[in-house]
Formats: C-alpha cells, sequence, structure tokens
C-alpha cells in the first residue's frame, strides 16, 4: 500500500564513497519520471531527493545530500553548486591603490562535462526544451530532455584516462548545502593527508561540526517523515574516523531513526606502500567495529578479495568486463548493487522502513551484515525467472560485494533479496496446459514464489525477505561501458554476437542479497587476526600516536573478537564469559 513518503538524508564520507555515491545518484537522476502525462515510478524518488526553488523562482530538484571529502578534491566543481549562482560581488572592492593579480587556469573539463555545460547554458536546446514549470527539473531546464539530448550528443564517453576525481562524471545539479570541504587536510600529495582513524575522529569539532550540525539541521527539518539516515563512508583513511563519529552524533541526535551504513574500500589504492597498507588494515578494523556500533547495521562494500593486507582477486562477474584498478570502473559495478540494495526502503508501495530492514538481519548484537550481487542477472532475453534460476541450479548466481565468501553450509541467520529490474520479461513460466514442468520452479504460480524458492533450496531454514521490482538500473553516459557482448541493450543475455554499431547497454536487471551468518564470523575472525598479528607500537607507532590510545586500539580488538564469536553462535549474543573464551582457543 502507497503511504507518507518517509524521506532519507544520505551521508557520503570521503572520496571513494563520492564516487559510488556520485554513480548512484546518476542512476537515479535516469530514473526520475516527469511530467503528468507519465506515470509514477515504482521507486519514490521524492525519499531522497528533495524539492525547492531558484532565485529566479525556477523549481529545482536536487540530492537530500551531504557530501565531505577533502581540499583539492572538486577540480571544476564549485563547492556551492552553479544551480542557485548569485554572480560575482565585487562591492567588497575598496583598495584604491596598485594590484598585482596572480590568476591560475583552471582545471580543464573533459568532453562529458564540457557537453554539460553547452546543455545547461541551452546552446544545444532549442527554445522549446526549457521548462521552468516542470516539478523535476534542474535548474530551469527540463532533465528529461537534457538526458535524451545528451544520450545523441555524446555518441560514447570514453572516460577512463580522464576521470581524476568523482566530479568528473557527476550529471546532476547539487545544492548549495551539500558539499563540505575538509580544509585541513589535502586530497592530492604526500603532505596533510588523512590517513589516520584518530585524525578522523579529532575532526569533527569545531567548524567542522558546527557546518555539519548546519547542513544536517537545513536538510532533516524539512522533512515530514524522516525515516533515517544512509551513510557512505570510506573504511580505508582518515574519513573512517570522520564517520565512526558521524554516526554517533546521528544515534544520539535521531534516536530511533534508521542509520544504514555502507563501509565504502577501493581494489586498490594510487601510490600504495607497504606502511600504508598496514593504516588501510588498521582504518579497516576500526571503522568496522565503530560503525557497527554507531549504526543500525553496518554492511562493508568492495570488491577486493578481503581487507587484509594480502587479499585474493577482485571478484569477478561472468558478464562485466571492468578493471578493478580503476575507482571509476568499481565505483559504478558497487553502485549498480547499491541501487538494487538501497530499494526496500524507496519504493512508493509496499515500503519497508530503514530501521524494519535493519531490525530484519541486525539480530542479536549481529549489525554487520554481507552483500552479495549479481550484476547484472544473468537472465536470457524473451525467457523466463524459472528458466533463468533453473541454469544456475548448481550455486547461487551473486557474488560477494563485502570480501565476504559465500557460506558453504547452507547456514544463514537471515536474508533480505532483491530483483531489479525483470521489466517485461515472464516471472512465471507460461507452459501449455498438460505440459510436465521441467522443474519445480515451472509450476509456482508467482515471481515471489519462484524466487524464494529457489533460495530456500539453498538455505532451508533461513528467514527470508523478498522484494522484486520491475523497473531496471537505468544507464546514462558516462557510466562506463564495462558490459560484455553477450549482453543486449536492456542487459539481458543473447545467443548470439550484436553487429557493430548495436547500441549500448542502457539498463541492466540486478539481484543482490543482504545476509547475516557464520560466514561473516570467519570474515570477522580473518581480520581481528590480521590487525593482531603485529605490536601496532614498534610496526605502526605513528597511528596511535594520532589516536586512538592503545588502550582503546585494544578494547576495539577485543569487541571485534566478541562480534566474532557471536556469528559463530547460532542463539546471538556478543557477550561471553573469559572461561568460554578460552575453551574456544
Amino acid at each position: 500500500m502507497s503511504g507518507p513518503c518517509r524521506e532519507v538524508v544520505t551521508l557520503q564520507l570521503g572520496h571513494y564513497s563520492n564516487f559510488v555515491g556520485t554513480h548512484w545518484w546518476n542512476l537515479q537522476d535516469a530514473s526520475l519520471s516527469y511530467g503528468p502525462e507519465e506515470p509514477l515510478g515504482e521507486i519514490q524518488s521524492d525519499v531522497v531527493f528533495r524539492e525547492g526553488q531558484t532565485r529566479g523562482a525556477h523549481v529545482t530538484y536536487t540530492p537530500r545530500l551531504i557530501a565531505m571529502d577533502l581540499k583539492g578534491s572538486l577540480r571544476t566543481l564549485r563547492q556551492e553548486g552553479s544551480l542557485y549562482d548569485a554572480g560575482k560581488d565585487m562591492t567588497a572592492v575598496t583598495w584604491e591603490g596598485s594590484l598585482l593579480m596572480h590568476e591560475e587556469s583552471p582545471p580543464a573539463k573533459n568532453s562529458f562535462l564540457e557537453d554539460l555545460e553547452k546543455l545547461d547554458k541551452g546552446e544545444i536546446l532549442t527554445k522549446a526544451d526549457f521548462s521552468s514549470s516542470s516539478k523535476h527539473s534542474a535548474g530551469s531546464l527540463s532533465v528529461d530532455t537534457v538526458n535524451s539530448r545528451l544520450a545523441q550528443v555524446q555518441k560514447a564517453y570514453r572516460l577512463e584516462g580522464n576521470v581524476k576525481v568523482w566530479s568528473d562524471f557527476l550529471r546532476i545539479h547539487l545544492h548549495p548545502r551539500t558539499i563540505s570541504v575538509i580544509h585541513q587536510y589535502n586530497h592530492d600529495g604526500e603532505a596533510n593527508r588523512l590517513e589516520a582513524f584518530g585524525q578522523g575522529e579529532a575532526l569533527l569539532q569545531g567548524s567542522v561540526l558546527e557546518e555539519l550540525e548546519d547542513k544536517l539541521h537545513f536538510f532533516v527539518e524539512e522533512c515530514d517523515y524522516l525515516q533515517g539516515f544512509q551513510v557512505l563512508c570510506d573504511m580505508a583513511d582518515g574519513f573512517a574516523g570522520l564517520g565512526s563519529k558521524v554516526t554517533e552524533m546521528l544515534q544520539d541526535s535521531y534516536g530511533g531513526r534508521g542509520i544504514l551504513t555502507w563501509g565504502m574500500a577501493p581494489v586498490s589504492h594510487p601510490n600504495s606502500t607497504p606502511m600504508k597498507d598496514i593504516y588501510h588494515l588498521l582504518n579497516c578494523t576500526l571503522a568496522t567495529v565503530e560503525l557497527a556500533n554507531h549504526s543500525s547495521f553496518f554492511c562493508p562494500l568492495t570488491l577486493r578479495g578481503g581487507l587484509g593486507r594480502r587479499p585474493s582477486s577482485p571478484t569477478t562477474f561472468p558478464h562485466l568486463n571492468y578493471d578493478p584498478s580503476l575507482w571509476f570502473h568499481s565505483s559504478a559495478v558497487l553502485a549498480l548493487a547499491l541501487d538494487a540494495l538501497t530499494v526496500p526502503y524507496r519504493l512508493r508501495n509496499n515500503s519497508v522502513p530503514m530501521a524494519q530492514v535493519a531490525d530484519t538481519l541486525a539480530v542479536s548484537g549481529r549489525k554487520v551484515v554481507a552483500a552479495y550481487g549479481a550484476v547484472p542477472f544473468p537472465m536470457m532475453h524473451g525467457s523466463s525467472l524459472p528458466d533463468a534460476l533453473s541454469a544456475c541450479s548448481d550455486a547461487l548466481p551473486w557474488k560477494p560485494l563485502s570480501a565476504c565468501s559465500e557460506p558453504g553450509d547452507s547456514q544463514c541467520y537471515g536474508q533480505w533479496a532483491t530483483f531489479k529490474g525483470f521489466e517485461d520479461q515472464r516471472l512465471i513460466s507460461s507452459l501449455a496446459p498438460g505440459t510436465e514442468p521441467p522443474t519445480p520452479l515451472h509450476s509456482l504460480h508467482s515471481g515471489e514464489d519462484v524466487l524464494s524458492s529457489y533460495i530456500r533450496s539453498f538455505y532451508p531454514a533461513a528467514p527470508l525477505a523478498l522484494q522484486l521490482v520491475s523497473t531496471p538500473s537505468k544507464l546514462t553516459p558516462p557510466f562506463p561501458q564495462i558490459f560484455s557482448q553477450s549482453l543486449n541493450s536492456q542487459g539481458f543475455l543473447q545467443s548470439h554476437s550484436p553487429p557493430s554499431g548495436s547500441p549500448a547497454v542502457s539498463s541492466v536487471p540486478i539481484l543482490t542479497s543482504l545476509q547475516s551468518g557464520p560466514a561473516l564470523g570467519t570474515w570477522l575472525s580473518e581480520l581481528h587476526r590480521g590487525a593482531s598479528s603485529f605490536d601496532i607500537r614498534r610496526v605502526a607507532p605513528s597511528f596511535l600516536s594520532q589516536g586512538p590510545e592503545l588502550a582503546d586500539y585494544e578494547e576495539a580488538l577485543e569487541q571485534l573478537g566478541l562480534l566474532a564469536r557471536c556469528y559463530r553462535d547460532s542463539s546471538g549474543g556478543v557477550t561471553r564469559s573469559s572461561s568460554e573464551e578460552e575453551d574456544d582457543d
């Protein structure tokens, strides 16, 4: 049933989180509905977008978003954006003597940003393309028209060598209160880097805290039915410490609201060293403990083979050709998964509040969950869901998205699966009357029953929640073309390779799963073992010199060990006696 729109405020903390977030917002922008003649979509965009007005009375539609990053991370993007541009104010210049001016050339824009700038200025639009009355618009332009025109203008962008920061592929306007730049630390170079957890913890005071509180109050106070916050936070650098303090503040200030935290980690870091790898491990370890403590649930999202110093190979997908070393690519894959993972609390009808989603999974103190995804879901064009799942009868089609291997013992404490983007494909079999069903899945009478029966064949006793959504993840420029030739333009499998010049993949079906189970106990134990394998006072004393104190660090390791044991015990609970712990050892 449809109910009131329950708003969500999004926070993106760190450069890689902003990479993933930029792709995610581009996906949301591509799925917006425009005009009274178009039917309302399954996804309620007002959950994450807000409507406003410029000084010229043009209707705007911008993300309800706070994005934090470091000095030098924006390049061509102005911190206040261009949507509410009041022009340059020269009234403050009162000096009458001679002036010596030093002008620095702005960074060059890539071809996509150049075309986007022309579209914003109307240089390649006709007068009929302007609309100041459309409810869902960006500035005074109809975004729907901009999207379609941009698709014609660009043909195909290849930005792999031209994306240095996340704003290099941002296609939407941001509200002036969205971006927060931390000037104490640099994005580039070796000096003044935000590398340690303690540095991030110490940031949330003074002007940084005041600015964040001001932005939060602005976005929260205009919400009628705030359901909570989705937080994307870098795990491997100092933003982990900042995120721990931010989520703690949210927990203290907005008790009862959902706080779903997604910990982001790229496959690799540029210019990494053995010491930086140790820092990354320590930051991820502390982030897991602290972000889980202060969130309704905490889910790491990464395509790394593990969060340790020597991870296995990155996650691969049968129908993707992505470069794991490129943040532009790996963040695009995670954004597609996140588009499906966040569906339950963004639906127009039968939406499930964030807090309820968390309560379903984070049972008995198990607040760390793992994500898995089939990106894209392998479904032959013109076939049915039973056909597609029957082809995966030996193994589930999804791959790890949290560096946590799929459990091999069919044990799972809780699971939430989302199938997004089946469009006009059949969810049930269409066998002629009297025909013997080739599999039990072909005899079922609803898509929910088909998917539920399939997943329960792998997890017979696990509680399971399902969401099926017809609307696919729509891909608009400059989303990287990382898809194999086996997919048609809708992202479905085809039996033959497409001819040269065929349309690029413009949408994809996604199947995701959020799980809580014993596999996370193994994952947490490995993280604990990696962080405990060396004497931090000898190997990385500078990490502790910037905080936390040694006693706090050791306490966090103890909490991580207890959390790992919690996942091995089906009855739950994170506290155990010392004698039980000795018996385990």
